[in-house]
């Protein structure tokens, strides 16, 4: 589930960067995205 919530911020913040749609949310989602896959790695080891 979190994977799936990683790709699709993901897939927004390239869709942002290649459309310039919502410049700094795209780029805050990118940091959510960032924080929760590192989290998510720190707590499996």
């Amino acid at each position: 589930m979190i994977w799936t919530i990683i790709g699709i911020l993901l897939l927004f913040w390239l869709a942002g960067l290649l459309l310039e749609v919502a410049g700094g949310l795209i780029h805050l989602l990118l940091v959510v995205a960032l924080i929760v896959l590192i989290v998510k790695l720190v707590r499996r080891i």
